[in-house]
């Protein structure tokens, strides 16, 4: 069940920066989405006596910000402003093969032959997805290509976290990260600030959403699973996020798949399997439910 849920707050995340990021803008919107999640956390943690302290990390924490969050979400927010919120949540799916490659870069892990053939199946995937954008203009392409740089980030900032915070708190790590990237952002949003005046109830609750559901909720259900099921089951949202993103843009954005964007996603999920290893069975599902 937490699973599911993670999968769709997750995957609605993408629905909220399509709506937003239009009006606010990617640097505005993202400041606004880590600086309300990363405060929402941290009244969490006061509630519960567990108050992070950052003063001997505050620099890893800065560049922590910046490659796993920042980057990332500004990266998405701005190639959703003309790609749809199905296609970004589908290469978003990529991050485990990013991760893959940074792994066995920085910490000298071993590809085996599998995982080998499961970049491939991924890059194809990719492939097939932005070649079938093609006939689009050029900045479609180009939307692809910052969707696959966040998730780059994302592969990045997995192995530099797991190098340099292994001691750290999960929710210490969580709002660290959070208010790291707005402090990261602030110059870039502020002259930005003039957009708030385009502000509809629909933006509100999207911003809203974007920050206290997907983000300081997600990642609360995260850490849960990571504690309770370990890391390797709760890998396993990867394959839902996307899944959900494709709905909720169908349901709600009146978004359609094409034939290029289904095999995009098959493959794409396929690689995403092989390399995290999930077990789709039956006591699979109960495990982490």
């Amino acid at each position: 069940m937490f699973l599911n849920i993670l999968g769709a707050l997750w995957g609605g995340s993408f629905l909220f920066m399509r709506v937003a990021a239009p009006v606010l803008g990617p640097f505005l919107l993202i400041d606004l989405r880590v600086l309300i999640a990363g405060f929402a956390l941290l009244i969490y943690a006061y509630a519960i006596r567990k108050m992070p302290d950052f003063r001997q990390k505050w620099k890893q924490y800065l560049l922590l910000g910046a490659v796993n969050a920042a980057i990332p979400f500004t990266m998405i927010a701005t190639a959703e402003l003309h790609v749809t919120a199905s296609v970004s949540s589908i290469l978003n799916a990529t991050t485990p093969l990013f991760a893959l490659l940074a792994a066995a870069i920085w910490l000298k892990e071993r590809l085996r032959a599998g995982k080998m053939l499961s970049m491939f199946i991924g890059i194809a995937g990719v492939a097939i997805l932005a070649g079938w954008h093609l006939g689009h203009s050029p900045i479609v392409l180009l939307s692809i290509f910052f969707s696959l740089v966040a998730s780059v980030c994302y592969g990045i900032g997995g192995v530099y976290t797991k190098l340099h915070f292994a001691s750290e708190a999960p929710l210490t790590l969580a709002i660290g990260q959070q208010l790291a990237a707005g402090l990261v952002l602030l110059p870039f949003s502020v002259p930005t600030v003039g957009r708030l005046q385009g502000m509809t109830i629909s933006i509100a609750v999207s911003v809203f959403c974007l920050a206290v559901l997907s983000t300081s909720v997600g990642y609360l259900i995260y850490f849960y699973l990571i504690k309770s099921v370990g890391p390797t089951k709760t890998l396993s949202v990867t394959l839902l996020v996307p899944l959900y993103g494709v709905i909720w843009g169908m349901l709600l954005l009146g978004e359609r798949l094409s034939v290029g964007t289904v095999a995009g996603l098959v493959l794409i999920l396929s690689s995403t399997i092989m390399i995290t290893e999930t077990k789709l069975g039956a006591g699979s599902r109960r495990t982490v439910s």
